[in-house]
């Protein structure tokens, strides 16, 4: 879990114009809520905050005009064409809080010898952890299974602290036996016979 400190100032003009105005100061303009307090508009260092965005479920400390705040990330709106950062919604959180985030999965390993694909139902878990100890991935070894085989959440291994909050028995990878494609010359002798 990585935990970034950032400067946070407060905003308090709003609209369209006012957050084009803070972008082109190279600022992004966000909202932080959360724990019953109204929420708090801010406009955070754009350049910084896309660095801390590369990790998934950060820890974001912010220094709101000498009051310190604990938040994760929430739901990030990105231009579609540009890609850069055009608003950010930030969840407070206090140390030792429980909070429910995604979680990716990666595989390591290779399947076993074979025409084998790995399909991957779901790409990320649902879990439970600290805020402070949030789980960047998790980890699942693939090495040797065949076609058939399936790898449930309650399989995957997590570290501790962490528990699932999807359904236990829900597949996550499953292996497929790779299907060949018919070879045109055969598909043609097969329409003419018909």
């Amino acid at each position: 879990m990585s935990e970034v400190k950032l400067t946070a100032e407060t905003r308090t003009e709003f609209g369209k114009g006012a957050a084009r105005r803070i972008r082109r100061e190279a600022k992004v303009p966000a909202v932080v809520y959360g724990h019953g307090a109204d929420p708090v508009h801010i406009a955070l260092p754009g350049h910084e905050l896309a660095l801390a965005l590369r990790t998934p479920n950060v820890l974001l400390t912010l220094d709101i005009e000498g009051r310190t705040e604990l938040a994760i990330p929430k739901a990030v709106q990105r231009d579609p064409l540009k890609g850069f950062l055009e608003h950010v919604d930030l969840l407070t959180v206090k140390r030792g809080e429980k909070v429910t985030v995604e979680v990716y999965v990666h595989t390591e390993g290779e399947l076993a010898p074979g025409a084998y694909l790995l399909e991957h139902v779901l790409s990320t878990l649902t879990v439970e952890a600290e805020a402070t100890h949030i789980p960047e991935s998790v980890t699942v070894s693939i090495a040797g299974l065949e076609a058939g085989a399936s790898i449930l959440a309650k399989d995957i291994p997590l570290p501790a602290g962490t528990t699932l909050v999807i359904d236990e028995d829900a597949v996550v990878l499953q292996v497929l036996a790779a299907q060949a494609e018919e070879a045109p010359a055969e598909a043609e002798a097969e329409s003419t016979e018909a």
